[in-house]
């Protein structure tokens, strides 16, 4: 297999990885990566500062004069402002957002690491916490992911969302048993999975040639009796049940959760996962532990499981890369988990790096012919906003309560723990015969995908700088200047597009359709120009070929 330059050779090489490693190519970005190279890049990325959610709606209070209080809706603003990029709207002197990289990572672990709002009166009202939970997983994208899973199990917007919060101690005669709704999922989901994996992520097998599952109910007995006793912090143990905190902007809910020693099951012998290697005698934790000790013991027994490296990994490939990885590539990536070649376990900036600059990612000679992943139609919109360098009047976006119903997903808005997709969905027919994964395609339903290609015609062809007709100051609107300067030249302009959209993979029927179509429209005006522009770019965002990422 080659070995990946570190130079992009062509802007399609370049802007190839940057639909897999930001929000969406930009003119400006392909050429800094074809001048910098790769590692550098990447370099770069990690050292800028951390766009905050929270931070924004911060600010965005104090500029319209409410104090503390901040407005729900804020918190998809914040999510736009951070994965557009540039010059933040309320603070541009003092802030810019560059961290493509690290927030589309942290998009990526917010649908593994899933909590929402969307079904939960009590995180809708926390707009802090919501906006601080997504910033913890931004700050801990280049870290360790034994401080993320930490970081995630204690954040009190988890606690409440898969009901660790106030979990207690078994008690026989209230005929009391700790909650296991966080003990499950935090294996199901974040860290191992249901059955044992090789290094490459395939299944093993038994003698009956049947998957080994991961644990069993025991175990999720054992996990949930070490997940009692946890509240928000400052809460009194007298008040253990009752304490919740109104005031959105009260310090727990930025706060790790704290252990009340009483109601936690210390008493109890705790079974845990047991695989080669582990380091608590047949996986058992004992009796007499704290909270806190109790804790990092189970979330280390977590950490050090064989699972960990090509579970995420493999989720992670598919976030941003390719659905159906190849098991070669996934081992790779479980590799990098594993050793981050200083010997350091769980490194995420060498897993994201792995992820990236796999040879399987980089190099389409070593791709098999199922590469490519459906784009989430949330990352349609943000990359037509950034290849047109969108903006909004006043900073802010009008769309919290239409978007999940026009695009069937909005940040931390899922239905359930499960994400608005399962990694491992097949949709029926050639994928299901295949075994071939396409994630994204169970949003693909027969009432959102024409809500989809709606919602981006509209975008397009009434959301522009300089309609005549006007726009809100909460609406985002595109800029067609640069692209209307081709606009007598379909041919230049859909090679514009072709780089920044497809990554130049445009097939050669559909450049001629393309053609045919601009060319059979009027030029002889300016709204004749850019109604060519607008015709491009919608075609080519609905279009089958843009829609699969390869």
């Amino acid at each position: 297999m080659a070995k990946v330059a570190d130079i992009p050779a062509t802007d399609v090489e370049a802007a190839r990885f940057l639909a897999q490693a930001t929000f969406g190519p930009t003119l400006e970005d392909i050429a800094k990566l074809r001048q910098i190279g790769y590692a550098a890049w990447i370099n770069e990325q990690v050292g800028y500062p951390v766009s905050s959610q929270l931070t924004f709606m911060k600010n965005a209070a104090a500029r319209a004069g409410t104090g503390s209080d901040v407005r729900r809706d804020w918190r998809l603003d914040a999510w736009f402002v951070n994965a557009i990029g540039g010059k933040d709207p309320i603070k541009p002197t003092q802030i810019v957002h560059n961290d493509q990289l690290r927030q589309r990572v942290a998009f990526a672990l917010s649908e593994i690491f899933v909590v929402s709002d969307a079904t939960s009166d009590l995180l809708g009202n926390t707009p802090h916490g919501m906006t601080h939970y997504y910033d913890t997983l931004a700050r801990d994208s280049f870290g360790n992911f034994r401080t993320l899973i930490e970081d995630v199990t204690l954040h009190p917007v988890m606690g409440i969302y898969l009901s660790m919060m106030q979990n207690q101690k078994p008690d026989p005669v209230n005929n009391i048993r700790p909650d296991e709704n966080y003990a499950r999922e935090v294996l199901q989901l974040f860290s191992v999975g249901l059955v044992r994996l090789n290094p490459d992520g395939t299944p093993i097998l038994d003698a009956n040639r049947q998957p080994v599952p991961t644990y069993n109910q025991d175990t999720v007995k054992g996990f949930a009796h070490v997940f009692t006793g946890w509240t928000f912090d400052g809460c009194q143990a007298e008040g253990y049940f009752d304490c919740y905190y109104y005031d959105s902007s009260a310090p727990a809910w930025v706060t790790p959760m704290e252990n009340q020693a009483a109601y936690h099951a210390s008493a109890q012998e705790k079974q845990l996962l047991e695989y080669t290697g582990v380091s608590l005698p047949g996986g058992k934790l004992a009796a007499g532990g704290s909270g806190h000790g109790d804790l990092a013991a189970a979330l280390d027994n977590i950490f050090n499981h064989p699972n960990v490296g090509p579970f995420i990994g493999r989720q992670l490939i598919q976030r941003l890369v390719t659905s159906n990885p190849s098991p070669a590539y996934v081992g790779r990536v479980a590799a990098a988990f594993n050793d981050n070649g200083q010997g350091v376990r769980g490194d995420l900036r060498a897993v994201v790096t792995a992820v990236l600059m796999d040879p399987e990612a980089r190099d389409p000679a070593s791709q098999p012919e199922n590469f490519g992943k459906v784009r989430e139609p949330i990352l349609r919109l943000t990359h037509l906003w950034r290849t047109l360098n969108a903006k909004s009047k006043s900073g802010f976006l009008d769309e919290f309560w239409t978007m999940e119903g026009n695009l069937g997903q909005a940040p931390m808005y899922a239905s359930s723990v499960f994400n608005f997709f399962s990694p491992n969905y097949r949709p029926m027919g050639e994928p299901s015969q295949l075994n071939l994964a396409a994630p994204e395609l169970q949003l693909a339903t027969d009432y959102m995908l024409p809500a989809n290609e709606g919602y981006l015609m509209r975008k397009i062809f009434d959301s522009y700088v300089g309609n005549p007709a006007g726009i809100g100051n909460d609406e985002m609107a595109i800029n067609l200047t640069r692209d209307v300067a081709l606009a007598t030249n379909p041919a230049a302009l859909i090679d514009r597009y072709n780089v920044l959209f497809l990554s130049g993979q445009m097939s050669a029927p559909m450049r001629q359709v393309l053609l045919e179509r601009l060319n059979g429209m009027p030029a002889n005006t300016t709204a004749a120009k850019r109604e060519r522009v607008q015709e491009a770019l919608y075609l080519i965002v609905n279009s089958p070929e843009y829609i699969v990422q390869k």
